[in-house]
């Protein structure tokens, strides 16, 4: 995709999330608001509904930190199902899932549904691959659930910049100086800062996930 296309896809994306957000909040699971077919990343199989699916990169191109995926998942079944992996394709790899409270499988109930990226909800952490997540691209992203098998669809991935910033990691790798030998004698620092570790996405206390447009969703 040309640079062109990509600050095309990035505007687009920053201006249904605008909106979005704005329709979302206070929006239940019973809410008129949710009959509406969505202008973004969003699918269904079965039981499982995906929404407002973006990937989200850290906001300096060189930086080598994660990417965090933010997502709303609803499940429209009578059994609850656990996210068993989020991947990228292209990445070989798979986001580190995490619920919002406590350890163990991120589970979406019977009839409700999960955020994934916020504050106080799940969070989807994928190391960085540069390489494969470039911005304004729309990639694939397959969800695995334990009942309802593979969801996949294409997502827009941003830059945490703007409209996205609230909802990217939170922690952004920092440069790492270098020791030097000196002759002096002088103790040189025994240890470096290093980048940071897992991320976890941060953002608005709404339970509106950030929303891309125009995007073409697939389906397994």
């Amino acid at each position: 995709m040309s640079s062109s296309l990509r600050r095309g896809a990035l505007a687009a994306s920053a201006i249904a999330f605008s909106i979005a957000s704005l329709a979302a909040c206070g929006a239940g699971n019973d809410s008129q608001t949710l009959e509406i077919k969505p202008d973004n990343a969003a699918t269904s199989v079965g039981d499982i509904k995906l929404q407002n699916v973006v990937v989200i990169t850290q906001p300096d191109l060189e930086s080598t930190g994660p990417a965090v995926i933010s997502a709303t998942v609803f499940n429209t079944g009578k059994t609850a199902q656990t996210l068993d992996s989020i991947t990228v394709d292209g990445t070989g790899k798979s986001a580190e899932l995490k619920p919002a409270k406590g350890k163990g499988k991120l589970t979406v109930p019977a009839g409700g549904s999960v955020v994934i990226g916020g504050a106080n909800n799940a969070s989807a952490v994928l190391p960085s691959s540069r390489e494969a997540v470039r911005d304004g691209n729309a990639q694939k992203v397959t969800f695995t659930f334990s009942d309802t098998g593979e969801v996949s669809l294409r997502a827009f991935v941003v830059p945490s910049e703007s409209y996205f910033s609230s909802w990217g990691p939170t922690d952004m790798p920092s440069a790492s100086p270098k020791t030097s030998q000196s002759p002096s004698g002088k103790a040189s620092p025994s240890e470096s800062a290093t980048a940071g570790g897992t991320a976890e996405s941060g953002a608005p206390s709404d339970t509106a996930s950030p929303s891309p447009s125009d995007t073409t969703a697939t389906t397994h």
